[in-house]
């Protein structure tokens, strides 16, 4: 049975790939990962806050007294509570790198194209074998128009491809109003892959103390029909690799993206979840499938249900809306 996939040029033994994650904050785990059957591995990200605050401190120990930098400070995240700084990740790397022979893929974090995309070659130096580049961004700013935001994405992946020779792949949030364009324009761009979707987290209110609170929820596998659909409509449309996060929880789940042309499928939830362990169950399930419909590899199920076997995408679209609410019973 042949499980393996193409992602990124890199050949995997299976398109299983451990997500950025704290499971992935571990050396350890890229072992027990590996021997789980894991097909490659993410390590968790290097914020671009991160390098900018070590680069604040430097600056601030270097004219102390001064008090240039005292308020400025204040306004960063205790990254040091929750994560470790820039050149102990680039450590951390070197040292996952060495322990595992399924490839190792840096992450990195941030959204202006500012002095920490110099850490891409960093990365590559370090001994990733691809770099994510989680562009995780909300825009709030009125006067910053929908073409400015995918600019600013195009400019980050442009200048990260001119520091590193390595694949790089963007992971993406959902709300662009023409994700298909703006795919072939990061492929352009340098884009090696795309990883659909990032999920962006929704804060909550505390009534008790009138405070905006951090809410984090794992996600379930009602939340993969998002990157199911996209990725999708997008198989055909671009050359770059196509990588399915949030919400691949089971075997069918992977099986469900490869038919719509996934090269990869990201996991995280169910890793937390169920355990690094849940990797092996995931690889029997998948395989239990195919021997009783007679798959000899993925390959032959790749894209089979996407777009790009669709004579008229866009109407077919429009007919599916129309039979999903004809489809409604109470």
């Amino acid at each position: 049975m042949d499980l393996s996939t193409l992602y990124l040029g890199m050949k995997l033994r299976n398109p299983l790939v451990a997500a950025a994650s704290p499971l992935t904050e571990k050396v350890d785990n890229f072992k027990k990962l590996e021997d789980a059957g894991i097909g490659a591995i993410v390590m968790h990200s290097l914020f671009e806050e991160q390098i900018d605050q070590e680069a604040l401190e430097l600056q601030y120990s270097l004219e102390q007294g001064t008090e240039s930098f005292a308020e400025s400070l204040t306004y960063y995240p205790r990254l040091k509570d929750y994560n470790i700084g820039p050149e102990q990740y680039l450590d951390h790397l070197e040292k996952a790198k060495k322990s595992v022979k399924v490839p190792v893929i840096g992450s990195l974090n941030g959204v202006s194209t500012g002095g920490w995309l110099k850490y891409a070659q960093n990365l590559e130096s370090a001994g990733a074998d691809a770099i994510e580049l989680n562009i995780y961004h909300i825009p709030t700013d009125p006067s910053v128009s929908s073409a400015d935001v995918e600019q600013s994405y195009l400019d980050i992946v442009s200048r990260v491809k001119a520091r590193a020779k390595i694949p790089v792949a963007v992971k993406l949030g959902p709300y662009f109003s023409a994700l298909v364009a703006f795919a072939k324009r990061l492929e352009t761009s340098g884009a090696d892959g795309l990883v659909l979707f990032n999920r962006f987290y929704q804060p909550d209110i505390d009534l008790a103390t009138l405070d905006v609170i951090p809410d984090v929820k794992l996600s379930t596998n009602v939340e993969m029909r998002l990157p199911l659909r996209w990725i999708a409509i997008l198989r055909g449309h671009v050359k770059a690799s196509l990588a399915a996060t949030t919400g691949v929880q089971r075997g069918e789940d992977v099986l469900k993206m490869v038919m719509v042309g996934a090269d990869a499928t990201m996991l995280c939830s169910t890793l937390l979840t169920n355990g690094i362990a849940h990797v092996g169950t995931m690889l029997t399930e998948i395989e239990a499938w195919m021997k009783e419909r007679d798959y000899d590899s993925l390959q032959e199920m790749k894209g089979t249900l996407s777009h790009k076997s669709c004579a008229s995408p866009d109407a077919f679209e429009r007919a599916n809306y129309l039979k999903t609410l004809q489809s409604y019973r109470k």
